[in-house]
C-alpha cells in the first residue's frame, strides 16, 4: 500500500492517510468541508459540499487521477433534507456512466461537519 497525500487538501485528523493506493485502486478517506488553507470547516452546507469536492479533486490529482476514475462514492449527511442540494452539487462533478453510490444520514460527523464523502477510484 502506498499513501497518497497532498497539502491541497486538509491533513488527516487521526491515524490515517488522506488516501491509499493498492494495485491501481485509490481509496480516498472521508473528506469534510474543511478549507485546507485555514483548517476551518466552512459555514454553510453548500460551502462545505463544494470544499468536499475540491478536497477530493486535489487528492485525485495527487494520484494522477480525476473524477472520471471514481467507481464508488459514499455520502454521509447529518440531515437527509439536504439530499437534493447535495445531488445538485454532486452532478456537476460526474458524468455518465455514474459511479455507484450510497447516501446515508448519520447522527454526527467529525468537527461538526454537515457532509462527508469518501470515494474509490481506479486507474
Amino acid at each position: 500500500m502506498k499513501p497518497v497525500n497532498t497539502t491541497k487538501a486538509p491533513a488527516a485528523v487521526g491515524p490515517y492517510s488522506q488516501a491509499a493506493m493498492k494495485n491501481g485502486i485509490l481509496f480516498v478517506s472521508g473528506q469534510l468541508g474543511i478549507d485546507p488553507n485555514t483548517g476551518y470547516l466552512a459555514g454553510t452546507f453548500q460551502e462545505q459540499a463544494l470544499l468536499v469536492f475540491q478536497n477530493i479533486q486535489s487528492i485525485l490529482e495527487a494520484a494522477d487521477m480525476s473524477f472520471k476514475n471514481i467507481v464508488k462514492t459514499s455520502v454521509f449527511l447529518t440531515d437527509m433534507s439536504k439530499f437534493t442540494e447535495m445531488n445538485n452539487i454532486y452532478k456537476n462533478y460526474f458524468e455518465e456512466p455514474f459511479p455507484a453510490r450510497e447516501a446515508i444520514q448519520v447522527a454526527a460527523l467529525p468537527k461538526g461537519g454537515d457532509i462527508e464523502i469518501s470515494v474509490i477510484a481506479m486507474q
